[in-house]
């Protein structure tokens, strides 16, 4: 597949923040000018930026010919629209929830070490090597760092929070380790599913095996409270909302230029 066909990892998230209510599309903030923007469409065009796939499982091998995780996409796609509607019924067999949720987990850690990956790729490059051992060196340091995560989230409980009171927002990292974000700790993780829909891991003691995925209705976040906080300060591209007012409010935290007043986001 061409690069300009390819789909950005994020997508199957990213059109549960589509706004579908007269113009079609979604509402961003461009993290590199500061200007809020409204992409046309449900195809996130600004989510454009390349990923570098490391494989994470035990002996794995990166053969760079692999773009990504492997992603039951129609299961996926099922499960997000069933936590962002609020309807636990629609979501699957328990068996397809918690392979949606394995793939949630996949695609948040493919997410959270792009920034790491390219600044690694780039270090490398500035050294006498070949691609192929550039490659090797870069995987070496993501999985030093990863690997570790990835193999203690499997045994992780996973909840679905659905109907919470106020919107999420999502950034190109929307995966977050609270057990390093938050002061103090939380013993979590969690990842955006849609606007009002949030995935949440805690350890579960278990030594082997998924257990089943709890849906909960939530009327508060709790102590995740500061999901939204965590997810503008680590935008490093773009910040997705479903209100101007919610961009507006984290715009100050980039450099705007004065002439980047966008009048025209509102459907």
């Amino acid at each position: 597949m061409a690069d300009n066909e390819r789909l950005h990892p994020l997508r199957p998230f990213l059109k549960n923040w589509v706004w579908e209510h007269g113009r079609i599309g979604t509402r961003y903030l461009d993290c590199v000018d500061g200007a809020i923007k409204f992409d046309e469409g449900k195809k996130a065009h600004f989510a454009a930026e390349k990923y570098i796939y490391v494989p994470l499982g035990k002996d794995a091998e990166d053969t760079g010919a692999t773009d990504g995780p492997v992603i039951q996409e129609a299961g996926l796609a099922r499960f997000l629209r069933a936590a962002q509607l609020g309807t636990p019924a629609d979501g699957g067999s328990v068996t397809d929830v918690q392979r949606a949720v394995q793939d949630c987990v996949e695609l948040g850690l493919f997410s959270a070490y792009q920034a790491e990956a390219r600044e690694a790729f780039a270090r490398y490059s500035e050294e006498p090597m070949f691609e192929d051992e550039i490659r090797a060196a870069v995987a070496d340091d993501i999985r030093r760092s990863y690997a570790r995560t990835r193999e203690q989230l499997a045994l992780y409980d996973f909840s679905v929070l659905y109907g919470l009171p106020a919107p999420l927002l999502i950034s190109e990292t929307p995966f977050i380790d609270w057990r390093v974000r938050a002061n103090p700790a939380l013993p979590y993780v969690s990842m955006p599913l849609g606007p009002y829909c949030l995935l949440v891991g805690a350890p579960s003691g278990r030594s082997s095996r998924l257990g089943p995925v709890v849906w909960k209705a939530a009327s508060a976040m709790g102590p995740l409270k500061d999901h939204n906080r965590h997810i503008a300060e680590h935008a490093r591209l773009w910040l997705v909302a479903t209100t101007d007012d919610q961009l507006i409010a984290e715009q100050s935290r980039f450099a705007a230029p004065a002439s980047a007043r966008n009048e025209d986001t509102k459907p």
